[in-house]
């Protein structure tokens, strides 16, 4: 029993003997390895090999993926200027919001005031023409008088009494001192209603234009469009600018005597430069497309490359489109629609106005010598015979407003349909242009590239053909953009 205990006591010590070595490994290896690991800096590149002041001026927000704990202590502590670990600077920032352009555009037409306004304007031009159709209907009055006269409203005689003598008034009442009257009028209009036919007609006309014109696109979509290319590009140019510090620094690392680069400060110096303009590009087209779509400014966007879906639209169809549904053609062809009203008008002053009346009144002593209720009916006109000749006027002024927007109507067709052909060889050339740029930047490969450690030339050739093909992107969608507002598509 005594060496059983002994045996079973020395368990315990022999894991606290091990424990105590592996931990002791752990300890020791890790500070082997912190100095067998290069220091990196926000460019990628070895911090001993980079110049402290070319570190002191790239702005930690540029690489989020950087921690200054990764550093060398002493690296560290020779690179003037930059934070300390742990400080507020090298945080990174939230989570960017994803988002693409049709999403983008969308959240922007939403909180767009200006297609709202289009749509009361429509609504308002609807309201007004659904008025003036009213006036076809009949018009039914009402009417209550109640009155009440200090003294008797009417005669008072004195006439003699030949039997009993004397004489004794006699009132005779022209109307009653307390009266009421009630009275029922309905009014159909006749020959008036050709004129308000005229009239409906004008309403109409605006209205269809207000509807054309609120059918154009919204030039917020147009905006988020070029803004968020714009900040594609940017973002682009940050890898360029990021891609070409690393090409620096291969070239810096093959250089064997320092002689061999008498612009070495130089060139640290303008890729900083470099560095800080892509990241100040980038911050304020990315504050400039969230106050478009109503996001906080400074909240960061990840924006997903559009894909360009290329339209095949022929000349003919779009100049037969534009002729149909271009908003200038629509409110030409309703302008001449109005001169014609207008002038159909003006030669219905020579017919009189003419309406049926008809109505019921009840008196309650309002006029004593009528019956206490009754009712009419009948017919009313009414002729300007002389006028001194502005009838004549008036329809010869409509007949040249006439000629006025026929000819303005053949004006604004010519106008449309040489905006069209331009706009549409512009976009056909533009549509070439960005299928080429695809072409080119199909040519390269397409795996990711790390700017530490992959190739930095290429990155930097692939990055150069995004951008153009982003901007030629860009390019095409506008020119088409263009292409539909002439067509009168949203």
């Amino acid at each position: 029993m005594i060496i059983f205990r002994k045996q079973t006591a020395t368990v315990p010590a022999i894991w606290l003997h091990a424990s105590i070595a592996i931990l002791s490994g752990f300890l020791l290896c890790g500070p082997l390895k912190a100095q067998d690991r290069p220091a990196i800096s926000p460019t990628g590149l070895p911090l001993g090999s980079v110049n402290p002041s070319l570190l002191a001026l790239v702005p930690h927000k540029l690489f989020p993926e950087f921690k200054a704990s990764e550093a060398h202590p002493h690296d560290t502590a020779a690179a003037d200027g930059l934070p300390a670990p742990g400080s507020d600077s090298s945080i990174a920032s939230g989570i960017p919001r994803r988002i693409t352009l049709e999403q983008a555009q969308q959240q922007a037409a939403a909180a767009n005031p200006m297609a709202h306004l289009a749509q009361l304007q429509v609504e308002a031009a609807k309201q007004h023409r659904l008025g003036a159709e009213s006036d076809y209907y009949p018009k039914i009055s009402s009417t209550l008088a109640n009155f009440h006269f200090n003294k008797f409203m009417g005669e008072e005689f004195a006439v003699a009494r030949p039997i009993r003598g004397g004489t004794t008034a006699v009132e005779i009442p022209l109307a009653g001192k307390d009266q009421t009257l009630i009275a029922v009028t309905a009014a159909q209009p006749i020959t008036p209603l050709f004129k308000l036919r005229e009239v409906v007609n004008i309403a109409r006309a605006d209205e269809r234009t207000a509807m054309a014109k609120a059918g154009m696109p919204v030039e917020t979509a147009s905006n988020v469009e070029k803004g968020y290319y714009a900040l594609l590009v940017a973002q682009r140019q940050l890898e360029v600018a990021k891609a070409n510090a690393a090409v620096l620094h291969n070239k810096q690392l093959l250089a064997s005597n320092a002689a061999m680069l008498p612009n070495h400060d130089e060139d640290d110096s303008e890729a900083a430069k470099a560095l800080v303009i892509a990241n100040s590009k980038v911050r304020e087209l990315t504050a400039s497309l969230n106050l478009l779509l109503g996001y906080p400014v400074d909240g960061e966007l990840e924006l997903v490359t559009p894909v360009t879906q290329v339209e095949e639209i022929s000349l003919k169809e779009a100049a037969d489109k534009a002729m149909a549904a271009n908003p200038e053609v629509v409110e030409a062809e309703q302008t001449v629609a109005k001169a014609h009203a207008a002038s159909k008008l003006s030669k219905l002053d020579y017919v009189p106005d003419v309406a049926v009346l008809g109505g019921y009144a009840y008196n309650a002593n309002a006029i004593p010598a009528l019956p206490r209720d009754f009712s009419f009916i009948g017919i009313m006109g009414s002729y300007n015979v002389f006028d001194f000749g502005k009838r004549e006027h008036t329809i010869k002024e409509r007949n040249a407003q006439v000629s006025m927007a026929e000819t303005a109507l053949e004006l604004t067709k010519a106008k449309v349909a040489a905006a069209v052909k331009t706009s549409y060889f512009e976009m056909d050339r533009s549509r070439q242009l960005s299928e080429l740029a695809r072409r080119l930047s199909a040519a390269i490969p397409a795996e990711r590239v790390s700017y530490a450690k992959g190739d930095s030339e290429l990155a930097v050739s692939r990055a150069k053909v995004e951008i153009e093909m982003l901007q030629a992107d860009l390019d095409y969608r506008q020119a088409l953009a263009q292409l539909k507002t002439l067509m009168g598509k949203q």
